[in-house]
């Protein structure tokens, strides 16, 4: 494709997706059209579930000056580095821009998410017995049960919980020390999409994506977001996936294993997770190597099924938590509204670039398979959970696992594009951060 097609295609993709972000806002607004982006109905910003709240602060300094360091030096860092200190980087410099948004709203923005009723950390100081946790957790997810779990616990498997009683038996069970936890794991998110390029002979791809999915957009509602440790734990076991297709049988099977044990504890920790499977034969079939999928399975099945002897069965649960889904908001929450809707806030939690690269993607297909099959498997997974019904509003949490995927497309935006375009997603961010209560 020539410079001029492909920069045609990505001012359509972005335009597409600017323009998909306006409607969202405008017609609700406008219209007075009542879709509840917000499960109190007070006042809500859609398609994002939060508030107008413009505030400055001094973190808003140092979330700005790391926004132009890394949009002007970047792409050349990401460059030059040898691999482990890119990873090392793309760790640190990734949780520096999560903590430096956070803290726009003080260190309440590392401890209010998870100090919330609905979240997982006040229920989780309240386990005493993890059997009895397990044994009784399908009976108290129903609104009728006179001790229903608040609404986090409630709408996901119990995997997520446990990660949270595991702080609290830690020692780490506080509000903002397991804030900065959470911080911390979501910031390796970058590190393990990286890997799996590297082991699907796609370096240059990893270190031309490394500085869009460091300073992201998605960061606002990665830090301290539960859903970005369900979004750590599938991309890593993707990863392994994709070493061990590398390896091969014989030095790979340890890496098929560990895959399969993340991916099914992924699988515990979201009722939508599983669309990772996706993903997973994307990656099976980028390293052309079909090897790993029974092990890997076999693992992610034996996890699955450890749980239910425990006494928690995915397969009795969902039914149970659908009913309870529709018996709440999503019965207030038009599907005519957030079967679009949700993907204006899939577009500002990924940043409006990423219309450009999905585009770019659309146009370029078999120029890189591996990138087209990424792509095309991320873009998958969200159409999927669209079109379930069961991710009406708030997607610009519950989707983070996605993102990164989506995100990779932008390695293919023309030269002179790449610059300007991570500057848009820096800034996307940060007038998120800056004129929102984004409730995460």
């Amino acid at each position: 494709m020539s410079d001029a097609r492909q920069e045609r295609a990505a001012a359509y993709g972005l335009a597409s997706a600017l323009v998909l972000v306006a409607l969202a806002w405008l017609v609700p607004t406008v219209t007075g059209w009542q879709v509840h982006p917000r499960a109190d109905r007070d006042g809500g910003v859609p398609p994002l579930h939060g508030l107008w709240d413009p505030k400055v602060a001094p973190a808003s300094v140092a979330a700005l000056a790391l926004a132009v360091v890394v949009t002007w030096r970047g792409a050349a860092w990401a460059a030059a580095l040898r691999w482990r200190p890119l990873l090392a980087g793309s760790f640190a410099v990734g949780a520096a821009w999560m903590l430096a948004l956070a803290l726009v709203d003080g260190t309440a923005g590392i401890s209010r998410v998870l100090g919330n009723p609905d979240e997982y950390l006040r229920t989780a100081r309240s386990v005493t017995s993890v059997h009895a946790l397990l044994s009784g957790y399908v009976d108290r997810i129903p609104l009728s049960a006179p001790d229903n779990w608040p609404i986090h616990v409630a709408g996901h498997p119990p995997g997520m919980l446990l990660f949270f009683v595991a702080l609290v038996r830690l020692g780490l069970g506080g509000d903002l020390a397991a804030g900065v936890v959470v911080t911390l794991v979501a910031a390796t998110l970058p590190a393990a999409v990286l890997t799996t390029l590297r082991a699907l002979d796609r370096e240059q791809l990893a270190r031309r994506a490394a500085p869009y999915l460091v300073l992201t957009p998605a960061a606002v509602f990665l830090a301290v977001s539960a859903d970005a440790v369900m979004a750590a734990t599938a991309a890593w076991g993707v990863a392994a996936l994709a070493v061990a297709t590398r390896r091969g049988a014989g030095r790979g099977w340890p890496w098929a294993v560990g895959a399969g044990l993340l991916l099914g504890s992924a699988c515990l920790m979201s009722y939508g997770l599983p669309l990772m499977g996706v993903l997973a034969l994307a990656v099976l079939a980028a390293g052309r190597s079909w090897w790993p999928l029974p092990v890997a399975a076999l693992a992610a099945i034996a996890v699955v099924a450890l749980f239910a002897l425990l006494g928690f069965s995915l397969l009795e649960a969902y039914p149970v938590l659908r009913d309870r889904y529709w018996a709440g908001v999503a019965r207030e929450r038009p599907a005519a509204y957030w079967v679009w809707g949700d993907l204006a806030a899939l577009a500002l939690s990924a940043g409006p670039m990423v219309g450009a690269g999905l585009a770019l993607v659309a146009r370029t297909g078999p120029r890189d398979r591996v990138l087209t099959l990424l792509v095309g498997a991320g873009t998958a997974m969200v159409v999927a959970a669209d079109l379930s019904q069961m991710s009406k509003g708030e997607v610009e949490r519950i989707w983070l696992p996605f993102v990164p995927w989506l995100t990779l497309g932008l390695v293919l935006l023309p030269e002179r594009w790449r610059r300007p375009a991570l500057a848009v997603q820096a800034v996307t961010a940060l007038l998120l951060q800056h004129l929102l209560y984004t409730s995460w």
